[in-house]
């Protein structure tokens, strides 16, 4: 028996996602351009910051040490004091609203009001305490990933210590004697916890500051989600398939830019806890080495060049490259189900079939999308509201960009590498291409010159 088209619609993705895996129709585009641009994302602009998001926090206090503080595309690192020569930080567990990209907001659980948590940092060799407050409706934990600590400290609900119960305030203390990328996450009821995004960074300074730092330090933390259309809980029940892939909890379009002058030598910092996934990491024009990982720095005897780097699940993996190629690049994830948004399956394969044809069938059947295709969705833009998707949704990909709708989405972010950046540090818009170095349809000239057939 066939399900209702209304159920069909939005069991996949909403009828602009559905079109898009149908192969996407010219009224289709114009459909999901529109209903972009809608949501705040307008070319040549960056993305528009979460509604639901604090002010940024200040930077960690550098009190007895000296540090370059890392940058968190999307996130903040959690403020710190000294305290008779101990840094002191102090987290909260609690729900969140939390906004992955403009028009798609999730009921999480989060630290310090953000999804994900803030960065934290410290030094090597220096005290650090910090306090955990729970202010969910259930016990919870802090297990310090990767990191060498006291047992007692390490955070394991029911092994190393109880569960702090709603309400309490725990106090965690060690000193961390490596330095490095690590992680942090709740240890008790993982399974639920982490899926409604209970995660962060830890980043560990060494004692020695480097001779020669990078130019630019960032951070990232991989995570996927289950949250079907039209619902804001995230499913935390989901083994297989995670339809939000997020970069520090954003999705394109809402992820913003890494900023980058030519020349600059780079660093990332890649995370991963995804409940089931690893990812391949991609980044377009460059050519970078991984240095080292949550067990520590890989000897210069054993790197070597790569373009896409496997994060596995619960690891770290650190890169650095010389941006020496100005444009807009794509950093991505290459699992190519991974750069979409609530994708739906199970569906029909219409590759091949007309596209026209659908959408004289579908409008039959869902008028609102007509009404789409000749202009009407247009008079609600305002509203935030999309009559052809379900409340609380996105098209399965795309966003608009300087040459059309950019048909990617899900973990999908873009390193902008200019011989100057703005000095207040705003996004610089998109690369104009010099002369001659646009892909662009041949000319018949071209084409007789070359002898190509066309």
């Amino acid at each position: 028996m066939q399900p209702p088209r209304r159920d069909f619609l939005v069991r996949s993705v909403g009828a602009a996602g559905v079109l898009a895996a149908f192969g996407a129709s010219a009224r289709a585009q114009r459909a999901a351009a529109r209903y972009v641009t809608a949501r705040g994302t307008a070319a040549g602009g960056p993305p528009p910051a979460a509604t639901v998001a604090p002010a940024p926090a200040p930077a960690p206090s550098t009190e007895g040490a000296s540090f370059r503080p890392v940058v968190t595309p999307d996130g903040v690192s959690l403020p710190a004091r000294s305290v008779d020569g101990v840094r002191i930080l102090h987290l909260v567990a609690e729900p969140v609203t939390h906004e992955f990209a403009p028009g798609l907001r999730g009921e999480c659980w989060g630290y310090n009001g953000r999804v994900h948590g803030p960065t934290i940092e410290a030094v090597q060799g220096e005290r650090v305490r910090i306090y955990v407050t729970n202010r969910l409706p259930v016990g919870t934990s802090v297990h310090w990933h990767g990191q060498r600590v006291p047992s007692g400290m390490d955070g394991v609900g029911g092994l190393s210590q109880r569960p702090i119960e709603p309400g309490e305030t725990f106090r965690y203390e060690f000193t961390p004697p490596d330095a490095g990328s690590f992680m942090y996450h709740s240890h008790h009821d993982e399974m639920t916890q982490m899926a409604m995004g209970l995660m962060g960074m830890f980043i560990v300074h060494p004692r020695t500051p480097e001779p020669e730092p990078p130019a630019r330090d960032f951070a990232y933390m991989l995570s996927e989600w289950k949250i079907e259309p039209g619902t804001r809980r995230p499913d935390p029940n989901e083994m297989v398939d995670f339809n939000v892939l997020t970069l520090n909890a954003r999705i394109f379009p809402g992820t913003a830019p890494l900023l980058v002058r030519r020349g600059e030598r780079v660093r990332i910092r890649i995370g991963n806890l995804s409940a089931m996934d690893h990812h391949p990491i991609h980044l377009h024009g460059h050519a970078f080495t991984v240095v080292a990982t949550d067990g520590g720095e890989v000897p210069p005897t054993a790197r070597f060049p790569e373009t896409s780097v496997l994060v596995p699940v619960g690891a770290v993996r650190v890169i650095e490259f010389v941006a020496d190629n100005p444009g807009d690049w794509a950093l991505h994830c290459h699992m190519t189900h991974h750069v979409m948004t609530q994708m739906g399956h199970g569906l029909p394969n219409l590759i091949g079939s007309d596209p026209g044809r659908f959408d004289e069938a579908l409008a039959r059947h869902v008028p609102a999308f007509d009404q789409v295709g000749s202009g009407m969705a247009a008079a609600d833009a305002h509203a935030g509201d999309d009559p052809t998707i379900p409340r609380n949704s996105l098209p399965m990909m795309g966003g608009v960009g300087p040459h059309g709708y950019i048909t990617m989405g899900g973990m999908f972010s873009v390193l902008k590498v200019r011989d100057e950046l703005p000095a207040d540090g705003a996004d610089p818009g998109w690369y104009a291409a010099p002369a001659g170095t646009q892909a662009d349809a041949a000319t018949p000239e071209e084409l007789a010159r070359d002898n190509i057939a066309g």
